[in-house]
């Protein structure tokens, strides 16, 4: 009888041994600065901090979440951002507006390695979609504000970017590039000289 029992203990060990080695791998992703510029947009000897980002309840979540008609998404309990969303936003966009920005310092909030920025840039993201095979969706709201709090200008930019490729990889990389014309639009606006400068 207790031979019986340890070979159906072992028989269970080998059976959850097995479901084990066949869990699907998760996957991890991370977003990327890649707005370039010929030439900066700006020469900007002043300091920027970036933060801080919200995003929709829907997306603020470890796993990706994909749009699958207008009424349906589907969350990727495989496929997971490395760091969470509003931070990622945060830190591409700081290393995109580095990239347009000439002599410009900038860092994201609340990690900022600069203190007392000349401005600050928050941004409110309403919609952060992932259609597979499509396209993915931005639209974002947001204000540049001086070291005093005083709105200095405020905007909104809604891109559709198109994904490359059917897979989750794609659909990453097209939020990369909608991410970096959001920063371009933001650095657009951004004045030219510190704001004990302005008129």
């Amino acid at each position: 009888m207790k031979s019986h029992a340890l070979v159906l203990a072992g028989l269970t060990l080998a059976a959850l041994a097995g479901c084990a080695s066949n869990a699907p791998e998760e996957r991890f992703y991370t977003l990327s600065a890649v707005a370039m510029a010929d030439a900066p947009l700006a020469r900007a000897a002043y300091s920027v901090s970036v933060g801080p980002v919200s995003v929709p309840e829907a997306v603020d979540r470890p796993q990706l979440v994909l749009r699958r008609a207008p009424n349906r998404v589907e969350i990727l309990e495989q496929a997971r951002w490395a760091a969470p969303l509003p931070s990622g936003i945060a830190q591409v966009v700081a290393a995109n507006l580095t990239h347009l920005l000439g002599g410009a310092r900038v860092a994201a909030y609340p990690q900022s390695a600069v203190a007392d920025p000349d401005y600050r840039v928050a941004v409110d993201v309403q919609r952060f979609e992932s259609a597979p095979g499509a396209a993915v969706s931005l639209d974002a709201l947001w204000t540049i504000r001086s070291a005093k709090g005083a709105l200095v200008r405020a905007g909104r930019s809604t891109i559709d970017e198109p994904a490359r490729g059917g897979d989750t990889e794609a659909l990453v990389a097209a939020h990369d590039r909608a991410l970096a014309a959001l920063s371009r639009d933001i650095a657009r606006a951004l004045p030219a000289t510190r704001p004990a400068a302005l008129p």
